[in-house]
């Protein structure tokens, strides 16, 4: 049973993507620095359990189109993606699994569509961490965390935020926002930045160490520590250089133009967010993190209490031991038993 690959056109752009299997539709939506590859461990054992298992790199990123301007990649722009999508494969619903920037995707589809999925699995993300600050879960964070941990406040606009927050130490919320330094830098260092962020969101790695350095002079890979000597015990060389061939395919201007412009729409998002942000969720929820994840040291204390509130399905909440941002990869054959575990469930329903 192996992967299929194709360019599909789609809401306006072509998209890539990779399917496996038959059956009821799970697709798997990336993050930042993703691809579809950041589902490689995942699509088989789907697609092998009876499941329509679909990753696709997301519009800016790998094989799929890159368009310039940041007002592209907005929320609503994402989820039609994803509205897209289902038409592709002529079905009305499907499990969407998000990590990262797929996490507030996820959630939005419940929140906007929820006719359209069956259900949803957030990774990393509780309800509603999606930079935006938009006044639901999360965006409350205790008062000695605001400048620390780089939130937006429901009152402010994100970038706003991120400006102050730039006045004591480098923040890579505001840097990511100018266009120009952000992408010359990290498409000048495709590879040297994929290893040195996957190891600083590891469970070993210390994404946060940036509270240090200042932000005037500083670049991203700056505050990153170098990554130790590959292979890891769940990422190789060859992992890495797939990767940065797959960035740079457009060239190194706009090499990470997608996830760059997924930051720069945040006072948007937190703009079309303000609409939904007391909604609760509906839809049966899997939610999904490693327990080391630097993630949930910036959401704040009460983000996940929040989300258990909000979430009115939520059937389970699973930290993964020794995992951190990328669970999915760091350790797979635990976060492929809670996947599965829950798909299953689910399957007389679908």
């Amino acid at each position: 049973m192996g992967i299929q690959h194709q360019l599909i056109d789609n809401n306006g752009i072509q998209l890539h993507i990779a399917t496996a299997g038959s059956g009821p539709l799970v697709i798997f939506c990336h993050g930042f620095p993703g691809l579809w590859y950041s589902w490689r461990h995942q699509l088989q054992a789907v697609a092998e359990a009876g499941f329509t298992a679909v990753a696709f790199d997301q519009r800016g990123y790998g094989q799929s189109e890159r368009p310039q301007n940041a007002s592209n990649y907005d929320s609503t722009t994402h989820c039609h993606d994803m509205l897209a999508l289902l038409e592709h494969f002529g079905e009305k619903k499907a499990v969407f699994v998000g990590h990262d920037f797929g996490a507030p995707l996820a959630w939005n589809m419940a929140v906007r569509y929820p006719e359209h999925c069956h259900a949803i699995i957030p990774i990393s993300c509780p309800y509603d961490f999606d930079l935006a600050g938009r006044g639901g879960a999360g965006s409350n964070p205790p008062a000695d965390g605001v400048y620390a941990r780089g939130f937006a406040l429901p009152h402010l606009k994100p970038t706003d935020c991120y400006a102050a927050i730039a006045k004591h130490q480098f923040i890579h919320l505001h840097y990511f926002q100018a266009i120009g330094p952000a992408d010359k830098e990290l498409g000048t260092n495709a590879r040297e930045f994929l290893t040195r962020i996957y190891w600083a969101l590891s469970a070993n790695g210390n994404l946060l160490g940036w509270e240090k350095f200042p932000s005037e002079g500083t670049g991203y890979l700056d505050v990153l520590a170098e990554a130790p000597a590959l292979p890891w015990d769940w990422r190789t060389a060859e992992d890495f250089d797939y990767m940065a061939e797959q960035y740079l395919l457009s060239g190194e201007e706009t090499a990470f133009i997608g996830g760059l412009n997924n930051y720069r729409v945040a006072d948007r998002n937190w703009e079309i967010g303000a609409e939904f942000a007391d909604c609760d969720v509906t839809v049966p929820t899997l939610f999904i993190s490693g327990a080391k994840d630097p993630v949930l040291q910036m959401v704040g204390p009460d983000a996940m209490d929040i989300m258990r509130q909000k979430v009115k399905d939520l059937r389970d909440v699973v930290l993964i031991p020794d995992a951190g941002h990328f669970v999915q990869m760091e350790q797979k054959e635990a976060f492929n038993q809670a996947l599965l575990t829950f798909l299953q469930s689910l399957k007389n329903a679908l």
